[in-house]
């Protein structure tokens, strides 16, 4: 017989979420692990005594944790979705018929809150794996990524110099309707701070892109003008930086810095940083923070991989006084000398190929980059009568050449990474710290900044990396229940089929069970 079904829906009904949510789910296995009650007595300052109640400090956290477990970056989306999920319900600790905070509460809040309390919830998360024993604490992975802020580049605005910017903002107010937007920028950012040598390498390189560009097939945009960080900014999120990859375009972004355990993937530090700087310019703050992650965990950090990016004479030097052992391949443009020249340490002098002595001459610190260098020079007597003189002083009257002061350094750092540890110790960075980010990027909610400062940008990477520390800590506990579990039975097993006397198994049992 054909059935058909009468659907009428009920005016009384008896609903508990937590019957209707499995003991395997996600959510449910999450609210049972993390603890967040501690926020209350950390947040407590940011409020008033009186007043209309604000969101529940724990449920913000927790909404927010949904849209970067979701991979969602709209607040409003957040919520939507939440609201028709009776496992987030049950994790936010709402019923089915309560209504969830406004999607704007949640942007209020966020603005609130400093990044202090966003990272104790890292801080917080990072310890719960350190307990199940995910975080060996000594090897760790350094690399950066770009993340697309919320600025386009259409939007930039032109930096003029100081004693012109009151003329420039007078002449803007009354001519542009652009001007009827917010511009967020100090004054000090819309002001030219560049040195005329920079200025003029951006010049020629300017006319060397609109060659290309307007010469490329396929071109619509004629006239096309190469925009720098030196003479651009960006009115909306002036802590965005214009950056480029090989290949890619150029786009405003902030600079993900994120450090990794070796063991489990972990992630032991996050942090935003201007796009516009290199990475080895972060290399000691990046140091700085993990180490003092790991000491409050008390655990021991040895070994530290990055890429060439993170290569210095500095870098090198402080990595060896914090007895740190890096594999950090040297830059290309690194050079240990001059070409048949050898180094005589002993007396901090170079031979040259025909054997005479170059000896050391002073040290200084180069203009351009405010690189640390020394200087080797021989007077003219020296190389008085040498057969290669016109080949190896051209148009010099003497022998004079500098060096990087870290020259040592160097040498035991390149050493380091040819050795055969030092291979391996490049597979495991590939391996490591690059499915991290792209896992992040793609499925964790960053690939784009959708809020406005470096502040705002570091509150997002911090909880996109409890996310996915999160994610991990809930599989590895799962797998380390699955096991002991298998360990139990396997032992259960083994005594039943014993000869044992039966009063020993019967005890044995008892304990397992």
């Amino acid at each position: 017989m054909q059935g058909k079904k009468d659907y009428q829906e009920k005016l009384f009904m008896n609903f508990q979420l937590s019957n209707h949510v499995p003991d395997h789910n996600f959510y449910r296995r999450l609210k049972e692990e993390l603890d967040l009650r501690f926020l209350y007595t950390e947040t407590a300052g940011y409020y008033g005594v009186c007043g209309q109640k604000s969101v529940d400090v724990v449920v913000f956290f927790k909404l927010c944790l949904v849209g970067y477990l979701e991979n969602m970056i709209s607040d409003r989306q957040v919520i939507q979705h939440s609201s028709m999920r009776m496992d987030i319900l049950y994790f936010l600790d709402y019923d089915i018929d309560e209504p969830l905070p406004w999607h704007s509460t949640i942007s209020r809040t966020r603005q609130l809150f400093p990044e202090e309390v966003f990272e104790g919830v890292f801080s917080k998360v990072f310890s719960m794996c350190v307990e199940k024993g995910m975080v060996s604490g000594h090897t760790q992975v350094i690399d950066a990524a770009p993340i697309k802020a919320n600025a386009s580049m259409e939007s930039l605005a032109l930096k003029v110099p100081e004693e012109e910017l009151e003329a420039h903002l007078r002449k803007v107010r009354h001519f542009s309707r652009e001007d009827r937007k917010v511009n967020k920028a100090s004054q000090e950012e819309q002001t030219i701070t560049a040195n005329k040598h920079k200025l003029k390498g951006i010049e020629s390189r300017n006319k060397k892109w609109a060659h290309d560009q307007d010469g490329r097939p396929g071109a619509t945009h004629k006239k096309a003008k190469y925009t720098s960080n030196y003479t651009h900014y960006s009115p909306s999120d002036p802590d965005a930086r214009i950056s480029v990859k090989p290949g890619k375009t150029r786009k405003l972004n902030y600079a993900s810095q994120l450090t990794v355990d070796s063991s489990h993937y972990v992630i032991t530090d996050v942090f935003a940083d201007f796009a516009n700087k290199k990475d080895s310019q972060s290399l000691v703050q990046i140091t700085k923070r993990v180490q003092k992650r790991l000491r409050e965990e008390h655990l021991l950090w040895q070994n530290l991989l990055a890429d060439t990016g993170y290569s210095s004479g500095d870098n090198y030097a402080f990595l060896e006084q914090e007895n740190l052992t890096s594999y950090i391949p040297a830059h290309g443009t690194y050079k240990g000398g001059p070409e048949g020249f050898t180094y005589v340490g002993e007396t901090d002098s170079w031979l040259c190929p025909q054997g005479k002595t170059i000896a050391y001459g002073k040290t200084y610190y180069e203009t351009k980059n405010h690189t640390k260098k020394k200087e080797y020079r021989a007077s003219k007597h020296v190389c008085k009568g040498c057969s290669i003189k016109t080949s190896c002083l051209k148009k010099s009257k003497e022998k004079r050449f500098s060096i990087t002061y870290y020259k040592p350094e160097y040498d035991r750092a390149i050493a380091r990474v040819k050795s055969p540890i030092g291979r391996q110790m490049k597979l495991k960075r590939s391996s490591t710290v690059e499915p991290v980010f792209g896992t992040l990027t793609q499925f964790m909610g960053l690939r784009k900044v959708f809020t406005k400062g470096i502040k705002q940008a570091q509150k997002k990477m911090f909880m996109s990396a409890i996310a996915y520390n999160l994610k991990k800590y809930l599989k590895f506990t799962q797998k380390l229940a699955e096991s002991k579990s298998q360990t139990q039975e396997a032992i259960l097993s083994v005594f039943k089929s014993s000869i044992l006397p039966w009063f020993i198994r019967y005890e044995v049992l008892k304990k397992c069970r």
